[in-house]
Parts: C-alpha cells; sequence; structure tokens
C-alpha cells in the first residue's frame, strides 16, 4: 500500500508501550508501516496490574513480520530514554514522531497521599514526558520537523480522588501547549490526546480496582460508538495526528471517547 510505504522511512517512538494502551497503540502504528519503537517497564508499576518481557514482546513482533522493536526502560531515567531515543535513530530515518503514553494513577486525595508517592506520579507523568521530549526535539528540528502526541486525561481539569494524577496530566497539558508554541517554528506539532467513557481495560485502570474488570466498567460510560473505548481508538487517533493529514494540527487536544476535556464530575460525598 502505498501509505504504508510512505511511512515506512518514519520512525516513531512509543513510551509505556511494553502492555496495555500503549501496546496496542504500538501495534497499530506498526502494522501501519512506521518503524516503531516501543520503550517501557517489564515490572508492574506502582497502582498497576501489568507486566511484560522485553524479549517475548521482541519475539512476537519478529515472528508476526512487524517494524517494531522493544526496549526496556523508565521514562524518569534521562539514560534509558537517551539509550532509547539513540535506539530510535540508529535506523537510520531521523525521529518522525514521539508518542508520550507512560504514566502511573494511583488514586487518592492530597490526605491520602504521601509526599512520595505524590513525587513518583509527577515523574512519571510529567518529568517523564520532559524528558522525552528534550532528548527528540533537537534531532526533529535538525530534521526538519517532526510530531509529538501526548497522552492526557480529563483528570487534566480536576477529578474526585485523584490530586496528583489530575496534578500531572493538567501540567502536561500545559507542557504541551507551551511545546507547541516554543517549536512552532521548528516544524513540530505537539498535541494531546485523551482517552474518555471510562471502562477502558489498561494494567493502571484494572490496578485501582484491584483487578475486579466488572467492578471497572459498572457504571462507566463508554463512546457513542456503544461500547468502551481501547486501544485501536486511541492508536487511531494518533495515526491521524502523525500522518501527513495533520500536517498543519498542533496545539490541540482530541478526545477519543466522549465529550471535549471530560472535565470535572460531581464531588465525592463527604466522609463519615
Amino acid at each position: 500500500m502505498s501509505g504504508q510505504r510512505e511511512t515506512s522511512s518514519r520512525t516513531v517512538i512509543v513510551s509505556g508501550a511494553t502492555f496495555g494502551i500503549g501496546l496496542d497503540v504500538a501495534i497499530y502504528l506498526a502494522e501501519a508501516g512506521y518503524q516503531v519503537v516501543g520503550f517501557g517497564l517489564e515490572a508492574a508499576p506502582v497502582s498497576s496490574v501489568a507486566t511484560a518481557s522485553v524479549l517475548s514482546l521482541n519475539a512476537d513482533a519478529k515472528e508476526r513480520g512487524l517494524p517494531l522493536s522493544f526496549v526496556a526502560g523508565d521514562v524518569t531515567s534521562e539514560a534509558d530514554v537517551s539509550a532509547a531515543i539513540d535506539h530510535a535513530l540508529g535506523y537510520g530515518h531521523g525521529l518522525h514522531g514521539v508518542v508520550n503514553n507512560a504514566a502511573i494513577g494511583p488514586l487518592g486525595t492530597i490526605l491520602d497521599t504521601e509526599p512520595d508517592l505524590f513525587s513518583r506520579i509527577l515523574e512519571v507523568n510529567l518529568k517523564g514526558p520532559y524528558q522525552m521530549c528534550r532528548a527528540a526535539i533537537p534531532h526533529m528540528a535538525k530534521d526538519g520537523g517532526g510530531r509529538i502526541v501526548n497522552v492526557g486525561s480529563g483528570a487534566g481539569w480536576g477529578k474526585p480522588n485523584m490530586a496528583a494524577y489530575s496534578a500531572s496530566k493538567g501540567g502536561l497539558i500545559a507542557l504541551s501547549a507551551a511545546m507547541a508554541l516554543d517549536h512552532f517554528a521548528d516544524g513540530i506539532a505537539v498535541n494531546t490526546v485523551i482517552p474518555g467513557g471510562g471502562g477502558i481495560i489498561s494494567g493502571m485502570s484494572l490496578g485501582r480496582v484491584s483487578g475486579d474488570r466488572n467492578r471497572l466498567q459498572a457504571s462507566a460510560v463508554g463512546t457513542v460508538a456503544g461500547r468502551f473505548m481501547n486501544g485501536q481508538d486511541m492508536a487511531g487517533a494518533i495515526r491521524f495526528l502523525l500522518s501527513d493529514e495533520a500536517g498543519a494540527i498542533s496545539g490541540t487536544i482530541i478526545d477519543v471517547g466522549c465529550f471535549a476535556h471530560q472535565g470535572s464530575s460531581a464531588p465525592l460525598p463527604k466522609r463519615a
């Protein structure tokens, strides 16, 4: 297909790609013809039930003939980020895109959230994208441009029992807008996608309900498609933002699921 020939010389790195939605995104983009590097953890992060094996993921990608390779690492480690970017550059196509998907999402008010956990949430969800972009942008600018897609959350406008997570995702929304302005002249588009509707199956979401899928989906709104959002839905929006069709789009937010920005929901009742 001509689209695959066009994308085959474009390398994209996806963080948080060793399980969950990030893995779905990495596979989807590889199937679309991009050369994809999936970067992420093997052990389950805090509040998640997901685990992975980079060795197994690479073996599966090779068996399926996908232009997809996985690298283990933590977005909070500058050395790990640098190694992952170098791996992506090793394909010789420069760096077309960065998808910042890695995140952790423990629940809690500020009273429930210990200082060390608050710091860790900000480290992963906000400093992680900062480090990925800081390492990638000079290469993109040198080559005339590129695409950055940050995975946000409706919690970025504030949601109950998500104080630290909301702070991190609100910061990411602001960081995305600032980067879109700062690197406009470099030809680097920066956009945000937000999953929504609730009931989304991922290591993070299942970790919040002790792995109980029924509990996760019991009161979820879902999407206008009449089902819960999935990784392919997210990947389709991300693929669009990486494509030539989105070449003039930067500094915007695409909600995948339902309702613009999925803003603040009703407050929780006062605790006894």
